[in-house]
């Protein structure tokens, strides 16, 4: 029986792919405090992950503007992409990791935590399009890497000094 290969699609910071191919993974590394979301259509083999950088685009400078940057507009923008190659709204669901924090401070300013606002922000825009997370890997202060796997539905989780787990 010959092996499939497996092509990873790389999600880049302030990123979005979408992959409708079993074979495909889709990663991304390089999560602080930034926050990957894998949305997917397991039933229908269609997955899509975005890279957050920031919680909310209203803070943005309009000439600097990339939608995909922020939980806000990245989450529905994938939402629609994954709906228009065929995935059924009622049938996605939602892992989630990262939103370290990455530094520590003295300050008890929450706008110092980018980490955790975007963890909360990931979670609000997913709530608000009905989406379920169903796992997630999220907090703490080491960075991450992960690999979604559309042939399963297994989000392989690299935690910086603290191995390997699956979601």
């Amino acid at each position: 029986m010959a092996t499939q290969t497996i092509d990873i699609v790389k999600v880049g910071i302030a990123d979005l792919k979408t992959v409708t191919n079993p074979a495909h993974h889709l990663r991304t590394s390089g999560l602080g405090s930034c926050v990957g979301v894998v949305v997917y259509d397991l039933s229908m083999k269609i997955a899509g992950m975005a890279h957050i950088m920031l919680p909310d685009s209203t803070l943005s400078k309009k000439s600097e503007f990339n939608q995909l940057k922020y939980a806000d507009t990245a989450i529905p923008i994938l939402m629609n992409q994954l709906i228009s190659l065929g995935a059924r709204k009622y049938g996605l669901k939602a892992k989630i990791a990262g939103g370290a924090q990455m530094f520590s401070f003295s300050s008890t300013n929450d706008m110092l935590k980018i980490g955790k606002r975007n963890e909360e922000a990931v979670k609000h825009a997913l709530k608000q399009l009905g989406i379920p997370i169903i796992a997630e890997d999220v907090g703490g202060s080491s960075g991450r890497t992960i690999e979604f796997i559309l042939s399963t539905g297994i989000l392989n989780i690299r935690t910086v000094n603290m191995g390997e787990q699956q979601i």
